[in-house]
């Protein structure tokens, strides 16, 4: 018997993990399964040490899982047999996606579906990802299911290099910023002060205040490097506890334009998902299982499980939303037309290249409302040193 490490995901969207022994790795899934487990994570636990560093390092790109599901559907819709198509495939991959491949053709010849060889290779492939081709498979579409979620992978990861886009000159800035006050405060304002105690000059109060925090930082840097530390560590882990997570968000929502562009972000990855799950045939109630640990925010997730709740219990999934707060009334009154329609699926997608519209325009607001605040506070910071620096040279200039 060996013992096997894992990480699973129930019915209801709740994650655990654990350790169990069986003969060999496949009878470790099945056990799980049998339980209606979904296996994110399954690997011999003596050899965890080992494949967890090397997995840190081998994980597949998401454009090499985008192409992989791309090149898979073509293959597939040609005609090629699954094995014959991961071969090729294998050959043509990268050191990043290769292993993941290898692994998941050994579970294929050994008679796993390709779902459940894509489950337990360990590539990062999502549960979304996993239930799709799962549903591809059970109705005999394969290669349309994942030539929609080639498709749909394109644009998640469009979309998302757009809203990251959007921080990037915010962020250049803020650490040149830092960068500059940082010589200044180590290298130039100790000589300044040098210079102005010989001359005896009188300093005003900026003067003092930039003195006495160069001075400060110079002499303790170290505590000044293990306060930022400490500060850094304590706050990231209080952020990923429950109640540190949730007020983060709720302030996150409340800033101008960001809070509103995070909603729509949300939104569009939420419309996205239950219609491409909806398209392949997945039942809604299992959908909004699947999505509601997907999304990255704690008070939504919270949100679409309550809608589940509703839904298991006869309600529609339009007044399953109206009732969540947290959902806006366009949402429930489109998927009302959608239910009604039987076009629920294309209704969502509709609505996702809506919130993705309304993000790109707020990702402009976003970058027109910073770089006016940034020269602000640039500005502010500025003319604090520029007061501080040129003061004390004037009152020497004016004893003469």
């Amino acid at each position: 018997m060996k013992t096997f490490q894992y990480k699973v995901t129930d019915r209801d969207g709740n994650t655990s993990s654990g350790v169990l022994d069986a003969v060999e790795e496949k009878q470790a899934a099945n056990i799980l399964r049998s339980k209606g487990l979904l296996i994110t994570s399954l690997f011999e636990a003596d050899q965890l040490n080992i494949e967890a560093l090397m997995g840190r390092f081998s994980k597949p790109k998401p454009d090499e899982i985008t192409n992989f599901t791309r090149q898979m559907a073509t293959m597939i819709g040609s005609g090629l047999p699954l094995v014959e198509a991961l071969r090729i495939l294998k050959n043509q991959s990268g050191p990043g996606l290769k292993p993941v491949i290898e692994k998941i053709l050994t579970e294929v010849e050994g008679g796993s579906t390709l779902a459940d060889a894509v489950e337990n290779s360990g590539g990062g492939f999502t549960a979304v990802y996993v239930a799709m081709v799962r549903a591809g498979e059970s109705a005999g579409v394969l290669d349309q299911v994942m030539g929609k979620l080639a498709d749909a992978l394109d644009k998640q990861r469009e979309f998302r290099s757009k809203t990251k886009g959007a921080m990037v000159y915010p962020t250049i800035i803020f650490f040149a910023m830092i960068a500059i006050a940082s010589i200044m405060m180590v290298f130039v304002v100790p000589k300044l002060t040098a210079m102005y105690k010989d001359f005896g000059a009188e300093l005003p109060g900026p003067t003092k205040i930039l003195m006495g925090v160069s001075n400060f930082t110079v002499n303790y840097w170290y505590i000044v490097f293990g306060v930022l530390i400490g500060a850094y560590l304590l706050f990231s882990r209080w952020s990923k506890t429950e109640v540190g997570g949730l007020v983060i968000e709720q302030l996150v929502f409340k800033i101008p334009i960001w809070g509103k562009l995070k909603k729509d972000v949300i939104l569009t990855e939420f419309s996205r998902t239950i219609s491409v799950l909806l398209g392949a045939g997945i039942p809604i109630l299992d959908a909004l299982n699947i999505v509601s640990n997907t999304l990255g925010s704690m008070i939504y997730s919270a949100g679409i499980k309550q809608a589940a709740i509703y839904v298991e219990k006869g309600v529609g999934l339009a007044e399953a939303i109206t009732r969540l707060e947290m959902f806006p009334p366009i949402l429930s009154q489109m998927i009302s037309v959608g239910e009604e329609t039987g076009k629920l699926d294309s209704v969502l997608a509709k609505l996702a290249v809506f919130y993705e519209s309304e993000s790109e325009i707020k990702i402009k607001a976003l970058t027109t409302a910073i770089e006016p605040l940034i020269m602000i506070i640039m500005g502010i910071g500025v003319g604090f040193l520029v007061i501080a620096v040129i003061m004390p040279i004037y009152n020497l200039t004016s004893q003469f």
